[in-house]
């Protein structure tokens, strides 16, 4: 089973490299981006009976930080 974890920072929780890459999109003459939030991406490939509470429990001791981010949970169809 293909698992994808999205992770992203909680609103109101400053972002240095969203706004490193605003910055970077602005000074090559890109207009119109008004905010950037960058997060990150986790793929798994896990056995099928992997249950839904273990992932859940993988994201919130492990990929990702409870206290500044989020995550969604998406599995893949093959």
């Amino acid at each position: 089973m293909k698992v994808r974890v999205h992770v992203s920072l909680k609103n109101g929780v400053l972002d240095p490299q969203g706004r490193a890459i605003h910055h970077a999109l602005e000074g090559l003459g890109f207009s119109g981006v008004n905010d950037v939030r960058a997060g990150r991406l986790i793929e798994l490939d896990c056995a099928d009976d992997v249950t839904d509470e273990a992932l859940e429990d993988m994201c919130r001791k492990l990929l990702a930080n409870m206290v500044i981010e989020n995550y969604r949970i998406e599995k893949v169809a093959a």
